[in-house]
């Protein structure tokens, strides 16, 4: 197993969605990455030259969607795979996306991808 580093319900408000109405008013999304990192060099170095900058990768996820306007989730969820993978030092990325509220009666809906360099 490899190691992960994870960003964990990152919310984000953007355009997303099919309908007129979402066309016109951004709606909040929640995205969580598990990113494969090999963590052995930071931990042993304990010096963050040696880690993920996970707070970079989260700064460029938000700036993304919110200068997105996605029809679809599975299209949102695509480009953020893209946009980590990017980060040469990531192996792989799985990108939960999700809208909440957009069924009545269910937390929310969304997808799960998995994408690898």
């Amino acid at each position: 197993m490899k190691d992960k580093v994870f960003i964990e319900d990152l919310k984000v408000e953007t355009i997303i969605g099919i309908f007129g109405w979402e066309r016109k008013v951004k709606q909040e999304v929640n995205i969580s990455l598990e990113m494969e990192f090999d963590i052995s060099k930071a931990s042993e170095s304990d010096d963050i030259k040696d880690a993920l900058d996970y707070k970079k990768i989260g700064k460029a996820v938000i700036n993304l969607l919110e200068k997105s306007s996605f029809f679809l989730v599975e299209k949102m969820a695509e480009e953020i795979a893209t946009l980590v993978l990017k980060n040469k030092q990531v192996d792989s990325v799985m990108v939960i996306a999700s809208k909440p509220g957009a069924l009545r009666g269910s937390k929310s809906v969304g997808v799960k991808i998995f994408r690898k360099n």
